[in-house]
């Protein structure tokens, strides 16, 4: 690892500013959770093979909720089956070093940032959390958490009486839908985020992406926030993606790899 990233990373961690980390799908992929654009996204309904993007949507789900319930216990089953890797472990460390000037904001939607170490308050979950239900319907805006009466499913494996009863809203009985943004949804502030996102950008001496595609809308605006106030931005990443751009295009640095491999490198430099 070049010694000018290193020198770089221990002069952040000499300065007063914000330490922003964003992080997608690549991160947990290295604990076998499936990225959800690969192959194990896709879903069999009838005759027809749905993918992802078709699957994740409030329109699919107004048409068609127990099959939707059905995907998403199934992928419910493998996160909860995954464990925190080294990635996710430095991640908490380094809120546990830097305290208030850490913040992480996670595409992820599967919690391992939580299990690892890293708080509520420090976390922002700009996807929401598959562990975490609200109503279909709107008829509050309350989240609740997924009811333990729900079972976790194998692949195809068909809902219960007793799941699609858990599966109802506790205040006015309509089907309950998961906490994500869908693909055919737009960002908020009191579900995702936004604004808190962006704020804490516009702060942000550092921003580390790890394992992030550049696919959605509020982690680009994010890195551009970074970049155009003149913060360093480090992306890690075993491909080429848009961050590893723009961190080039702003005197930035892209490492390819692992997470697990380099950012206990990256965090060694910040603290020696």
């Amino acid at each position: 690892m070049e010694e000018r990233l290193l020198g770089a990373m221990r002069e952040v961690a000499e300065k007063k500013g914000k330490i922003v980390v964003l992080t997608g799908a690549g991160i947990s992929a290295e604990s076998g959770i499936p990225t959800f654009r690969g192959p194990e996204g896709f879903w069999t309904v009838g005759s027809r093979e749905y993918r992802p993007e078709e699957m994740a949507t409030y329109a699919m789900f107004s048409r068609n909720p127990d099959e939707v319930w059905q995907w998403y216990l199934y992928r419910i089953g493998i996160c909860r089956a995954a464990e925190p890797n080294a990635g996710h472990l430095t991640v908490a460390r380094m809120e546990a070093l830097f305290g208030d000037r850490f913040l992480l904001i996670t595409q992820n939607v599967d919690g391992l940032h939580l299990r690892a170490g890293n708080s509520l308050a420090r976390t922002f979950q700009i996807h929401g959390s598959i562990e975490f239900v609200r109503c279909g319907v709107d008829c509050t805006k309350e989240v609740f958490p997924l009811s333990p009466a729900v079972r976790v499913k194998k692949k195809h494996e068909p809902l219960s009486d007793g799941d699609r009863e858990a599966l109802r809203c506790p205040k006015c009985g309509s089907r309950v839908r998961p906490h994500v943004l869908w693909f055919d949804e737009c960002y908020n502030e009191e579900y995702y985020r936004f604004n808190s996102s962006l704020r804490i950008a516009a702060e942000a001496d550092l921003l580390l992406t790890v394992g992030t595609s550049g696919a959605t809308n509020l982690p680009m605006q994010v890195g551009h926030v970074v970049a155009q106030k003149g913060g360093l931005i480090v992306d890690v990443n075993p491909d080429v993606n848009p961050f590893a751009s723009m961190a080039g295009q702003n005197g930035g640095f892209f490492c390819q790899g692992p997470s697990g491999t380099i950012l206990p490198k990256l965090l060694d430099a910040m603290t020696n």
